[in-house]
């Protein structure tokens, strides 16, 4: 199964028209079924190809939390 990460980098993209929600960015495949990400070109292209296979999904980037410290104080 192809993943995203396989079709190389992303290719930003913004649907002409589109509101500024991230709900209007999305649509869904007639072929496979899956959500395709209209701002990204390469999703879209994958989904434009008769009888595809959908995306392996992988898994998101974890965003690591610090703890919250407080700068020193500046002394001149």
């Amino acid at each position: 199964m192809t993943r995203l990460s396989d079709l190389g980098p992303p290719i930003p993209a913004r649907p002409h028209g589109a509101k500024a929600d991230g709900y209007h960015h999305f649509y869904e495949c007639a072929t496979c079924g899956q959500k395709v990400d209209m701002r990204d070109t390469r999703q879209m292209m994958w989904h434009e190809r008769p009888e595809h296979e959908p995306l392996e999904r992988e898994p998101e980037a974890a965003i690591i939390k610090f703890p919250f410290r407080k700068s020193p104080a500046v002394h001149s």
